[in-house]
């Protein structure tokens, strides 16, 4: 009852050398009715991880009767991956406050993903709390994540699809029609004779104009959506991707690639894809490099590709937006 009423002033802990008590400075009412209001867990504790305060927040995080919260171990609500970067980086702790992110394990099995803001408490002794805590509770940031992560890829989804929707028709439609004038300007062009002289000579232009138009409505076509990339996976559309960057560039492009043992998740190669595609039209548009080199390897259960060139790159300081010039 003491306990839950905030009328404990000291903590007696069993330790090895004997019990010692833990006097709580800051005890008066004002302070605990500021603590207990809070929506968030606060904990004092001891070098050794003892909890001598808790608020009523933090037990019902981690469901337990708050009189068996205050004097255990704050160890026994993490994981052993928790403690270790607990502990490593309570070392760090003496200076300023640190945040970590870890998942807290209640007494009834179930788990509750958590923020923990760490701040040194000043020391007047031995008998005297030394780390506060201040616990929030990310279930609900968590969610919000997986909802926005959802939300992110059914646009990327829709956005693929509209892509592929609008490359068939350009393949299927203007390429065909763009063919077929093209066969009619060739036709125009062999009815002229040498007499006619400028005439046949527009002609001629006009029918490498069309030929010229055909191939890049083509090549819009089959950036927006490859279809080499559906059928023959993402090895053949890296190939066919490098060269005809390096053909339409005049940049040399060396292309290393792993094997692959079986076909990756379609979303996988369409990702991979897009990053070459669009670290292709950065080093077009700004690198001026002389070189490229694209690497895909594979390490167990991880893919890796790289995306190297010597050209001129860019200041990484003046390029982070969350430096502020002054």
């Amino acid at each position: 009852m003491a306990i839950r009423t905030g009328q404990v002033d000291a903590v007696v802990v069993a330790g090895d050398q004997g019990p010692q008590v833990f006097t709580l400075e800051g005890a008066e009412h004002a302070y605990r009715a500021l603590i207990e209001s809070m929506n968030e867990g606060a904990l004092t504790l001891t070098a050794n991880k003892t909890i001598l305060y808790a608020n009523q927040c933090f037990a019902r995080m981690v469901k337990c009767p708050l009189e068996q919260v205050m004097g255990s171990s704050f160890r026994r609500f993490l994981s052993a991956a928790d403690r270790e970067t607990l502990r490593t980086l309570l070392k760090q702790t003496h200076q300023s406050g640190s945040q970590i992110q870890v998942v807290l394990n209640a007494c009834d099995g179930s788990q509750m993903p958590a923020q923990i803001s760490i701040q040194p408490l000043a020391k007047n002794g031995f008998n005297r709390a030394t780390i506060g805590m201040v616990v929030t509770d990310m279930t609900e940031s968590r969610n919000n994540e997986s909802r926005l992560r959802a939300l992110s890829q059914g646009l990327v989804q829709a956005q693929e699809t509209e892509r592929g929707r609008v490359a068939l028709e350009l393949h299927d439609h203007i390429t065909q029609l763009l063919c077929a004038i093209l066969v009619r300007s060739q036709a125009l062009a062999d009815k002229l004779s040498f007499r006619d002289g400028t005439s046949k000579g527009e002609a001629i232009k006009l029918r490498e104009m069309l030929g010229e138009t055909a191939e890049e409505v083509e090549r819009i076509s089959r950036n927006l959506r490859p279809s080499v990339l559906d059928q023959l996976g993402l090895v053949a559309v890296l190939r066919d991707t490098g060269a005809e960057f390096a053909a339409r560039t005049g940049v040399p492009l060396k292309l290393a690639c792993v094997q692959l043992a079986a076909r990756l998740p379609a979303d996988t190669e369409l990702t991979l894809y897009r990053i070459l595609q669009e670290a292709l039209k950065n080093i077009e548009e700004h690198a001026r490099a002389s070189h490229v080199t694209v690497c895909l390897s594979q390490q167990g259960r991880f893919l890796r590709l790289a995306i190297n060139d010597d050209g001129i790159g860019f200041d990484t300081y003046l390029a982070d937006p969350s430096v502020v010039l002054r």
